[in-house]
């Protein structure tokens, strides 16, 4: 049994059946994305779209691919045919972008609201008023090949545990807001997207349904 295939079978003893494992595959060649495939893994994170469009290309068409990282516009055309979920929408521009090229594509793109939980002032990310604001506006409403399906953010950077947990509460604070207003009939609003290699173990206390690892999938970035 292969290192990749140890890890995952140890990381998946640990995640219960309701949360998904996206393995974070960014910067990693095919021949070790397929490892961890052969392995019974079938949900992969990019961070760069033309990354992800060479290795959608090159790897088995049942993968499931998810952008993970900061999407800029002009980027989404090359993922638009294929992207299953892209998680860190924070922009009523970006979200129009994906709705035009989804249009072109002839499909609906599933995408999650990212919000800025940390303390770092480099992370992306809407405020809950500032995503309230745009959700209420009529330019949202128009978007019909676009569906948001729920919220995403990364914590702080820190051995701070307490801190971490309460970032993520925060999250989850947000979350439940939005489901109890403006999701409330969309049955579909359900992903709560936090926790990475460092703090999944916390964010999957804290309520996550989705975490995505790394380096303790494949090992530390060289």
């Amino acid at each position: 049994m292969s290192e990749i295939a140890k890890n995952l079978a140890r990381i998946k003893k640990y995640i219960p059946k309701n949360v998904t494992l996206i393995a974070v595959s960014k910067t990693k060649p095919v021949g070790t994305i397929l490892e961890a495939y052969n392995s019974g893994q079938r949900i992969f994170g990019e961070n760069k779209a033309q990354e992800m469009t060479t290795k959608f290309s090159d790897l088995p068409k049942d993968i499931e691919w998810h952008m993970i990282g900061h999407l800029q516009t002009n980027k989404v055309k090359l993922i638009a045919p294929f992207i299953h979920l892209i998680h860190g929408v924070d922009s009523l521009s970006l979200l129009k972008e994906i709705n035009k090229q989804a249009l072109k594509n002839n499909r609906t793109i599933d995408v999650l609201l990212q919000f800025h939980i940390a303390t770092e002032e480099t992370k992306f990310g809407f405020s809950i008023a500032s995503a309230t604001a745009m959700l209420d506006k009529q330019e949202y409403h128009l978007l019909k090949n676009i569906r948001v399906v729920g919220v995403m953010g990364m914590a702080s950077f820190t051995y701070n545990e307490a801190l971490i947990r309460q970032e993520f509460r925060t999250l989850k604070n947000y979350f439940s807001s939005l489901k109890t207003i403006q999701f409330k009939n969309e049955n579909s609003f359900q992903e709560l997207s936090m926790g990475m290699s460092g703090d999944y173990k916390i964010a999957i206390e804290e309520g996550s349904t989705m975490v995505r690892v790394g380096s303790a999938i494949f090992g530390e970035r060289h």
